[in-house]
C-alpha cells in the first residue's frame, strides 16, 4: 500500500508542478465542470516519462469546451470536435481535451458511433489497457483507478479494462497497440490478452493499411522492437500484417544446418539499432535502417536450395528480397521514399561479401559507393549488423575487412568526388562534340562516359573527348 500511496503522491506532485494543468482546471471549475488528466499522460508521469503533450477528459460537451478555452489558449483547433476532442496550444505545449465518451461499435470497421458519456468511470472502461485507464481529477488532485492500472503498471502487464474479446472486437487496432506497448514500454501482455489476440488475429483485416503501418512504424522505432515483433509473430497477427517476417522461420533439420533466418533478422535489427545509437547518438531512430535490417533476408525462404553433402544456398535472395520488401511496404502504404530506400538497401546488403580480402578494384569500390548513393552510411551499418556469427575470430575478420573497405572509400573520396560521380563531359558538350540534337543518343553517350568514369576515375578533358569520339565511331553515332 505504501508503494501505491507513494505513486499517487507522485502524480499529485506532478500536477502541482504543472501550472498549465492547474490554470485549465480552474477555468473548468469556474464554468461548473470537472477536468481530468487521463490516459497516457498519467501512465507516462508514473513511469517518469515526461511528455510535452497532455491529454484531458471532461464532463463538458465539446461546444462548451471550445467556449472555456477559446480565450485562454494561444491557438485552438476543432478538427476532432465530431469525436469530442478540442485541441489547445499554450506556451509551447499541446493539450487535447475530450468529452467523456461512451461509444458503441458496429464491429465491422473501427469507427465508433460517437456517444458522449456522463462519468469518468464509464470513460475509463472504454480505454484500451488498464495502464491507460487511470486519471487524476485536477481540482481535487484525486487519483482514479477503477481497473487497478497502477498494479498493472508496477508489474509491467498489459491487460484490458473490459474483456480482451470485447475490447478487440470494438477496435482490433488495439491488438497492434499491445505489440507496440510491449516494444516501447517493455510490458508483457496478460495471458488472456495473448489468447484473445491469437483467436482474433483475423479481425485486424478490418483496419486500414495506413493505420496498421502507423502502429508498425511506432513499434519499430521503439528502443527494443523485439518483444513487440515476437508478440505479433507468436499470436499470428504477424501473418496478417507483415507475413514475410514469420515466413522467415525456416525448419532446420539435422542434415542441413543453417541459422534460423527469423532469429537472425531480429538479431540484425538489434545490432543495427546499437550501431545507430553509437554512430549518431543524438539522432532520431532510423525507420529506414530498421525496416531494412528486419527485411534484409526475406528472400531466403523462396530461394533456399539444399546442396549435396548438407549445404544450403540462397542464391540471389537479395534480388528476390528487394522485390518482396517493395511489394509489402507498398501494400502498407509507406511513402515512395521509404519503399525505394529500404528495397535498395536489401538489394545491396550482400554486395560487400564479394570484397573478399580486399581484391576489389578502385572501379568496384566506386560502383559500391555510387550504387548506395545517399544510403551509404545506412548500408555501412546494415552490413556490419548483418554479422551475427558466434565465431569471434570470423566476426573480427569480417569487421576488419569492412574497416578496410571504408578506409578505401575514404581514400578515394579524398581524391575524387565520389558522392557526385558524373561523366567528365556534360550533355551540352556531348551534343557539340558529336553534332547531336537532344535525344536517346545523347543519353547513351552520357551513360558510356559515366561507366568510363566509374571504371577509370576522373579523366583529363582531352582523354574524355578521345574516348567519346572512339565510342561514337564504333556505335556509328553522330558525325562519326
Amino acid at each position: 500500500m505504501n508503494d501505491v500511496v507513494a505513486k499517487e503522491n507522485a502524480v499529485v506532485e506532478l500536477m502541482r508542478l504543472s501550472p498549465l494543468a492547474d490554470e485549465l482546471a480552474e477555468r473548468f471549475a469556474r464554468a461548473g465542470h470537472r477536468l481530468y488528466l487521463v490516459g497516457g499522460s498519467v501512465r507516462d508521469a508514473l513511469l517518469g516519462r515526461r511528455s510535452g503533450d497532455l491529454d484531458f477528459t471532461t464532463d463538458a460537451r465539446p461546444d462548451r469546451v471550445l467556449k472555456i478555452v477559446s480565450e485562454w489558449g494561444d491557438a485552438v483547433w476543432d478538427v476532432g470536435i465530431a469525436f469530442g476532442t478540442v485541441g489547445v496550444t499554450k506556451k509551447g505545449m499541446q493539450l487535447e481535451i475530450t468529452t467523456f465518451r461512451a461509444d458503441s461499435y458496429d464491429r465491422v470497421g473501427r469507427n465508433p458511433e460517437v456517444t458522449f458519456g456522463d462519468s469518468i468511470e464509464g470513460d475509463l472502461l472504454r480505454r484500451d489497457f488498464t495502464v491507460n485507464a487511470m486519471a487524476v481529477e485536477l481540482a481535487t488532485k484525486t487519483f482514479i483507478d477503477p481497473h487497478d492500472g497502477l498494479s498493472a503498471l508496477r508489474e509491467k502487464v498489459l491487460d484490458t479494462p473490459a474483456t480482451p474479446q470485447e475490447s478487440f472486437a470494438d477496435d482490433p487496432l488495439r491488438m497492434l497497440r499491445a505489440a507496440r506497448f510491449a516494444a516501447q514500454l517493455g510490458f508483457t501482455a496478460a495471458p488472456r490478452v495473448i489468447d484473445a489476440m491469437t483467436s482474433m488475429a483475423s479481425e485486424i483485416d478490418r483496419i486500414t493499411a495506413e493505420r496498421v503501418q502507423a502502429e508498425l512504424s511506432k513499434l519499430l522505432l521503439a528502443d527494443d522492437p523485439r518483444p513487440g515483433l515476437e508478440l505479433l509473430v507468436d499470436t499470428g497477427l504477424g501473418e496478417r500484417v507483415l507475413p514475410e517476417v514469420p515466413g522467415m522461420r525456416l525448419a532446420i533439420d539435422e542434415h542441413h544446418q543453417h541459422k534460423d533466418v527469423y532469429e537472425h533478422s531480429l538479431t540484425v535489427l538489434a545490432q543495427a539499432i546499437d550501431l545507430e545509437k553509437s554512430h549518431e547518438p543524438t539522432s532520431e531512430p532510423d525507420l529506414i535502417l530498421r525496416l531494412a535490417a528486419l527485411l534484409h533476408d526475406v528472400g531466403k525462404p523462396a530461394t533456399r536450395e539444399f546442396q549435396p553433402g548438407g549445404g544450403v544456398s540462397f542464391h540471389h535472395h537479395e534480388v528476390v528480397g528487394a522485390r518482396m520488401a517493395r511489394k509489402r511496404l507498398r501494400a502498407l502504404k509507406f511513402s515512395k521514399e521509404i519503399i525505394d530506400d529500404v528495397s535498395q538497401l536489401v538489394f545491396l546488403h550482400l554486395r560487400f561479401h564479394g570484397y573478399g580480402k580486399g581484391e576489389w578494384t578502385d572501379s568496384a569500390v566506386r560502383r559500391y559507393v555510387t550504387d548506395a548513393g545517399p544510403l551509404l552510411t545506412r548500408l555501412h551499418k546494415l552490413v556490419r549488423a548483418d554479422c551475427t556469427t558466434r565465431n569471434r575470430r570470423k566476426a573480427a575478420a569480417l569487421q576488419a575487412t569492412y574497416d578496410d573497405l571504408e578506409a578505401r572509400i575514404a581514400t578515394l573520396k579524398a581524391k575524387e568526388d565520389l558522392d557526385r560521380v558524373r561523366p567528365d563531359l556534360n550533355g551540352e558538350q556531348i551534343m557539340e562534340l558529336l553534332g547531336l540534337k537532344p535525344g536517346p543518343d545523347v543519353g547513351k553517350a552520357w551513360k558510356f562516359l559515366k561507366e568510363l568514369r566509374l571504371d577509370r576515375g576522373p579523366l583529363e578533358h582531352d582523354d574524355a573527348v578521345a574516348e567519346l569520339k572512339k565510342w561514337a565511331a564504333e556505335q556509328e553515332i553522330g558525325n562519326f
